[in-house]
């Protein structure tokens, strides 16, 4: 019989989904089947599923963890920022709308029943479901219309496991006052809690453990060490990405507003002969660039409005006269174009823009959402590639003469004449060793890392690293069969 438990958050931020991946693997290696599930997700760094939608990047790497296919069904609800106040609604892998955040405060209850309906099918054929929280369970005044946290974990009847964050000081305060101002409904599902992310000898904390034990009355599943290699994964957040100083090859990335799927950058920040900088606003892009990468964005033409108003688009110029290279993804591909038009206002108000003009190319914005895993090939030497569609729009112009990917028989992407500005609709192109070699060798890089490779060995070396600092014994335990929907 299935069981399942659900990890929250003192706090966004605090290393859930890291912890579940490496319970996922954990788990796993010890002979069970395991599948990830997250009620409801904040993320523009989407994963195109096997079965055609989208979820949160963090639920496809515990997927990963738990060598099981990606399914829509393991994050029902994602939301996609695309201004301050207002985002794109994803619903069990299809877009739904967009939304104030006001109004989906109002009736984000509503969305309970498909996160309900999602997490029942995935109970349908696995032992545990690992379930991951979102942000704080003691934000009280949004506890009423809760899905993501106690609302779900009452809703289902799963035990939670509270975990701190000590790395950024006061644990003692957020787990116990988490307990302070939950109501009794939600405490009655709280089993136990951890400590995250410590960094020294962990004995020198057996007191505070201990202290919080004494006042919440929940045993601690352990205390777990700063686990250092956390970066060779796929960052879901944008405040999980970072610069990386590895080689004398510097690859800069703009920091965009409404920056999406960067998960490009993780192959590249894992080569010993690469460092990445990412550049914040206020900064120019640092002159000593081989490569200037502009990465996917939610809106393009808000995003590119960003750009120009930092000032990068002059030193993006500087850069490609002092011979440098460009490659554009996605929104980045279409921001290096003449134009692009709107016409709808899919990707807000309804306009015509002008690009940075770099490849000869125009985007018009509309159609259907193209939202799909690809097979691709690299030209002219036909290396492997494998990577994902997920964007609005369509791209044309003398450029795309010059496609330098082949998707499943028709050509794909645009270059200029000298062959140093290029740009895709294709994701994920760089987690594809031989294209990266060989895409790295016109920087003067020799390649000889194995990205995916790494990436399942520090799957397997977070398992080993919870499997020493956590009673997964006891967690296991405390996991119960979920109340029917």
């Amino acid at each position: 019989m299935v069981r399942a438990i659900m990890i929250q958050g003192t706090g966004s931020n605090v290393g859930k989904s890291v912890l579940v991946a490496g319970l996922a693997r954990a788990y796993t290696r010890r002979g069970l089947q395991v599948a990830p599930f997250k009620p409801q997700n904040m993320s523009n760094n989407a994963a195109v599923t096997e079965n055609g939608g989208e979820i949160g990047r963090a639920q496809a790497l515990q997927a990963r963890a738990a060598k099981r296919a990606t399914h829509t069904d393991m994050n029902p609800i994602l939301l996609k920022p695309e201004t301050d106040t207002g985002a794109q609604i994803i619903v069990q892998g299809q877009r739904a709308g967009t939304m104030k955040a006001g109004d989906y405060r109002k009736d984000k209850s509503k969305l309970l029943g498909a996160a309900l309906d999602s997490f029942d099918r995935l109970c349908a054929d696995v032992d545990l479901v690992l379930i991951e929280g979102a942000g704080s369970p003691a934000e009280t005044n949004l506890r009423k219309s809760d899905i993501a946290n106690m609302g779900f974990a009452c809703a289902a009847d799963v035990p939670v496991v509270l975990v701190g964050d000590i790395h950024r000081g006061g644990v003692i305060a957020q787990i116990v006052g988490t307990q302070a101002v939950l109501d009794m409904g939600d405490l009655a599902q709280i089993r136990g809690f951890a400590v995250n992310r410590f960094k020294g000898e962990v004995s020198l904390f057996d007191e505070g453990r201990d202290d919080i034990a004494a006042r919440t009355g929940w045993p601690c599943l352990g205390v777990v060490p700063w686990f250092h290699d956390a970066w060779k994964l796929p960052a879901e957040d944008m405040m999980d990405i970072r610069s990386h100083t590895g080689g004398a090859c510097k690859v800069v990335v703009p920091q965009l507003e409404r920056m999406a799927n960067f998960d490009d950058l993780d192959p590249l920040s894992a080569e010993p002969g690469v460092s990445v900088e990412i550049v914040p606003a206020g900064r120019p892009l640092p002159g000593d660039a081989d490569l200037v990468l502009l990465p996917g964005s939610k809106s393009t033409i808000g995003d590119l409005t960003y750009f120009l108003a930092q000032g990068w688009d002059i030193d993006l110029y500087a850069h490609v006269r002092r011979g440098g290279h460009v490659l554009g993804l996605c929104g980045g591909y279409q921001m290096l174009g003449k134009t692009i038009s709107d016409p709808d206002g899919v990707d807000g108000r309804p306009g015509k823009v002008t690009g940075l003009g770099l490849l000869d190319v125009d985007t018009i914005m509309g159609g259907h959402k193209q939202v799909i895993l690809r097979s691709a090939h690299a030209l002219p030497d036909q290396e492997p590639v494998s990577g994902y569609e997920i964007h609005m729009g369509h791209t044309d112009g003398p450029d795309c003469a010059r496609a330098w990917l082949e998707v499943e028989g028709r050509p794909e992407g645009a270059a200029s004449a000298n062959g140093r500005i290029k740009g895709s609709y294709l994701h994920g192109i760089f987690s594809s060793d031989a294209f990266r070699a060989r895409y790295l060798s016109k920087l003067g890089v020799t390649s000889d890392t194995a990205y995916e490779d790494g990436v399942e060995q520090t799957l397997d070396d977070l398992a080993d690293h919870l499997e020493r600092h956590m009673d997964l014994d006891l967690l296991l335990s405390l996991a119960q069969p979920p109340k029917p929907g």
